[in-house]
């Protein structure tokens, strides 16, 4: 009998590692985790993909200014007293980072929801439009003839970026205690973020494609690795190998910087639309293997 236990425990970690084996090469193999990267140089490079971010600056310090003061007021001193435990005499200046992340999340998702939205909008179909990809914003937008690629950009006729969520300020905070825990904590609270992060990516770009929810779920579902990098039931280990080479992991990383979160907000953007744009050149190892697949959903589409 307990050989028996062993061979099937044997048998059950050999079927996890090849599991996961096969997700951190899918997600290797894909780069996405370079996405945000190429997203920063692209920015840089093309001029006319500053102007959404620059109409918005001003008023995103003003948001910035007037949460992180009240955030300082009401809850270092509370959080300062239990992370002395956890860090002992760094607990001053690990707490000034925690507050700061967490008035940066406060922020993300205000300004996400109520400030950003149609600039991150244009954003990523402006940069599509820059990859020649205008038949594709064409499907969600007016697109005019003249002009740079955000000139170009018309009346938009879909939105699908989702407005404030309750529940998603609620799922940080209620997640946010796990920094307490010194390196797994904060691997599994960046998991979490990651997640959300990765299966939103594209939404924009699904929606243009006139895709079903089921058609994005199994897209995505397929596609685990070069998103998320998790799938359930993980081993620690095997979760955070391959969440590091996803784009949800890059782009929370970049996200979480204080202050500087705006920017990496709209360069994330245009490296989500720099894969879209490969994805529609089928020129990624994830649309190699998967071309016929897409070519079917587009006829399906049609």
């Amino acid at each position: 009998m307990p050989n028996r236990l062993v061979d099937q425990a044997q048998e059950v970690a050999k079927e996890d590692i090849d599991k996961y084996k096969a997700l951190l090469n899918d997600a290797a193999k894909s780069r996405s985790y370079l996405y945000p990267i190429k997203g920063i140089l692209y920015f840089l490079s093309h001029r006319e993909l500053w102007k959404p971010l620059a109409s918005k600056l001003v008023p995103y310090l003003g948001l910035y200014a007037s949460v992180i003061g009240p955030m300082f007021f009401f809850t270092y001193l509370p959080q300062l007293a239990v992370m002395v435990f956890v860090n002992g005499p760094l607990a001053v200046f690990t707490t000034i980072l925690l507050v700061l992340n967490e008035s940066a999340a406060v922020v993300s998702i205000l300004s996400r929801s109520f400030l950003l939205q149609d600039a991150l909008l244009d954003t990523f179909d402006g940069t599509l439009i820059a990859k020649n990809k205008t038949e594709i914003v064409a499907n969600g937008r007016e697109v005019n003839s003249r002009g740079d690629s955000i000139q170009k950009l018309g009346k938009a006729l879909k939105k699908p970026f989702s407005r404030f969520s309750v529940k998603e300020l609620v799922r940080y905070f209620m997640y946010l205690p796990l920094n307490f825990i010194p390196i797994i904590g904060t691997v599994a609270f960046i998991v979490i973020r990651g997640r959300a992060r990765g299966n939103s990516v594209h939404d924009r770009y699904f929606q243009l494609k006139g895709w079903s929810a089921s058609r994005k779920s199994e897209w995505l579902s397929k596609h685990k690795g070069p998103y998320t990098g998790i799938t359930h039931n993980l081993r620690f280990v095997w979760l955070t190998m391959t969440y590091a080479t996803s784009f949800g992991t890059a782009a929370t990383l970049l996200e979480m910087i204080p202050v500087a979160s705006i920017v990496f907000s709209f360069t994330n953007t245009v490296g989500a639309a720099l894969w879209a744009a490969d994805i529609e050149a089928k020129d990624t190892e994830m649309t190699k293997a998967t071309a016929p697949e897409l070519r079917e959903a587009a006829k399906k589409v049609e």
